[in-house]
């Protein structure tokens, strides 16, 4: 008697569909799959957006979160602001928030995790990248010029131009990491001449003996970033500097801290080397 109250008190557990654990998905996919809204606040599971869910174990994964959010939003709506410029390749945060653009005419608001801008944009205006509709490479980066700062924005036209999406700024290099960009825009705030970036050197002989970051050619002047990777390379980065200063350049080392905390002290060592003879 005992087991047979034990086995009619017991409930079935539900098995979390299989499809719903691998990507978010929205609400309507959900009770597809016989969840309620009211199942879906239980412990497996994310609230991620409105109406937009993920299995509580999902590793990170902003492609499909972006699709799953197109799978919520207008036919008419493209991905814009950082979001376009992270489709396109760029360094960007992608969802925090989401940003998308729809046409005047068309009805969709922001919510928790989402904004929305209405843009009347031209065909021209509209690409495809990794699958999705955005704003193109020239509009994105036109939208986001007066979002951040001149600095910022030029970190980004550098890594646009890297990726071969079009130049969007007088300064912009093909400069690869950010604070590599940032190194140079101190030195062009400081009334410093405007070093060349990423410049092979050679010895007398030709031999090639390091790349430089950024150089100025009259001075033979080669100044580096040294970034978090550089102590984990640190002998590959000695014998290299070896090289560069027996081929007869000078050099001067970087780090972030040098830049965000001693600019002035990066400025006045560059310029006294500049202005210092051989």
């Amino acid at each position: 008697m005992a087991a047979f109250e034990l086995r009619r008190t017991l409930r079935p557990v539900r098995s979390i569909p299989e499809e719903l654990m691998k990507r978010p998905f929205t609400l309507t996919e959900a009770r597809a799959f016989g969840l309620s809204r009211k199942a879906l606040a239980g412990k497996s599971w994310r609230h991620i957006g409105r109406g937009l869910y993920c299995w509580k174990k999902l590793r990170h994964d902003s492609l499909g979160l972006l699709i799953a959010w197109r799978n919520l939003l207008p036919s008419e709506a493209a991905f814009a602001g950082n979001t376009a410029a992270w489709l396109h390749g760029l360094d960007v945060d992608p969802i925090n928030p989401v940003e998308v653009a729809v046409p005047p005419r068309v009805t969709a608001r922001s919510r928790r995790n989402l904004v929305v801008r209405q843009l009347d944009l031209a065909p021209s205006e509209l690409k495809i990248a990794r699958g999705l509709r955005v704003t193109s490479a020239e509009r994105t980066l036109r939208d986001l010029r007066g979002r951040v700062p001149r600095v910022e924005f030029l970190v980004l036209a550098d890594a646009a131009l890297r990726l071969n999406l079009g130049r969007f700024d007088d300064l912009a290099e093909p400069a690869e990491p950010p604070m590599e960009t940032r190194l140079r825009w101190l030195l062009l705030q400081a009334g410093l001449p405007r070093p060349k970036v990423q410049t092979n050197l050679h010895d007398a002989d030709g031999r090639f003996v390091g790349r430089a970051d950024l150089y100025y050619p009259y001075a033979r002047l080669v100044i580096e970033y040294d970034g978090l990777n550089h102590r984990d390379r640190v002998v590959e980065d000695n014998r290299r500097q070896n090289l560069i200063l027996n081929a007869g350049f000078r050099l001067l080392r970087f780090t972030r801290a040098d830049i965000d905390t001693r600019p002035e002290t990066v400025a006045g060592l560059t310029r006294e080397m500049l202005l210092r003879p051989d």
